[in-house]
């Protein structure tokens, strides 16, 4: 893998791990305990905003080990129609078929992750109270996680 996919990577799973501990910092009274934070303060927008960072920065190792490199502007919606553009062409299906016997994840659903994470970071991080967020936190993360695992597998 080529050094910019690499460090694209690298940002991905640290933003996961970012995604995680703020979750672990809005639901767990130790850790509120441990930060000195107040026991209803929460960062679930921040959750949301990170996993989608994580997904995004997937799509762009991905991309780039396919020898493709989007920038700004328009760096996040460049990098969705590139990545839209192989998994319509079945260019991701196919590797993910190997991967997967029994085709566990298609490309269309890693698709749907990375386009439904590109929304909802807009509306959460900027329009709605963050305790509204948990479930959608939640989502975030286990679809991050998903959406990581599948493209570190191809890679």
């Amino acid at each position: 893998m080529d050094s910019e996919a690499n460090l694209h990577l690298i940002r991905a799973e640290s933003e996961f791990l970012l995604a995680e501990n703020d979750m672990k910092a809005s639901t767990d009274f130790r850790v509120k305990e441990i930060l000195g934070l107040q026991k209803n303060r929460t960062f679930f927008h921040s959750v949301i905003a990170h996993a989608y960072y994580a997904i995004f920065n997937c799509a762009k190792a991905y991309l780039k080990n396919k020898g493709i490199k989007t920038k700004a502007p328009e760096e996040h919606k460049k990098t969705l129609k590139k990545f839209s553009e192989l998994v319509n062409n079945g260019i991701l299906d196919k590797e993910l078929l190997k991967i997967y016997e029994e085709e566990a994840f298609k490309a269309d659903s890693l698709l749907h992750i990375f386009k439904t994470e590109k929304k909802k970071r807009g509306v959460f991080t900027y329009n709605i109270k963050s305790e509204a967020n948990l479930p959608y936190a939640r989502e975030s993360i286990e679809n991050a996680r998903k959406f990581i695992s599948t493209i570190k597998n191809i890679l």
